[in-house]
């Protein structure tokens, strides 16, 4: 093995594994958000507010080390597609990271109100996402296009889900006007998380591209 190529080889497991530190601050913001709500915590809403910043300044140093790699490694075929799979993932974790920030901060906008009800689906749209990343990211690492297929065929839920909470929350606002303040952010959550589903799909389709070579939208 020549040294270029061992350099290489170096790089992109170093690359890897800052896309795995990522994808688990990622997963954390995901997760507490539910926490969040369901306590009404604008402490730890706060927090996951403020750790965007740190999932966002991790984003920037795997993008600008990936370019560098390109640049200076000049990468052929397979290792390009890594690279550029490795770029296209982060983007896609840092839109997650993003859309946990957004979903803090309607949570912000109810956390000194009673929560109109339970929360049951909004913890499960986050718990089947939160899966779905866990399994995109074992895929990116494995380099499994099947077991990143099969996640994606999960986001159908997600969407069922959606669906689910805006006609309940619909109801409640047309039923009692008065609800409208409470129920309109855990609409705009829902719309958060599906968004978030999909960037998680994105993901799948990178893997899927990194080992093929195939593009394939599974955004359908």
């Amino acid at each position: 093995m020549g040294a270029q190529r061992k350099t290489l080889e170096l790089e992109i497991k170093e690359l890897e594994g800052m896309v795995l530190e990522m994808g688990s601050k990622v997963r954390e913001s995901l997760r507490l958000t539910v926490k969040a709500l369901k306590e009404r915590d604008k402490d730890l809403m706060e927090w996951i507010i403020k750790n965007d910043d740190v999932i966002d300044e991790l984003a920037r140093v795997i993008d600008q080390k990936a370019v560098a790699t390109i640049a200076t490694q000049q990468p052929m075929a397979g290792d390009l597609r890594v690279l550029i799979g490795i770029i296209r993932t982060i983007t896609d974790l840092e839109r997650i990271g993003d859309l946990s920030e957004s979903v803090a901060k309607e949570g912000l906008k109810i956390a000194d109100q009673p929560l109109l009800k339970p929360l049951i689906d909004i913890p499960r749209m986050v718990e089947i996402i939160d899966g779905m990343l866990e399994d995109a990211l074992q895929a990116f690492i494995l380099k499994d296009p099947n077991r990143a297929e099969r996640m994606c065929l999960r986001d159908d839920e997600i969407d069922g889900l959606r669906d689910q909470i805006q006609r309940e929350l619909l109801t409640y606002m047309i039923s009692d006007p008065k609800t409208i303040t409470r129920a309109t952010p855990l609409l705009v959550i829902s719309l958060f998380l599906e968004r978030a589903g999909d960037h998680t799909t994105n993901i799948g389709e990178h893997v899927i591209y990194m080992v093929t070579g195939e593009v394939k939208d599974l955004n359908v």
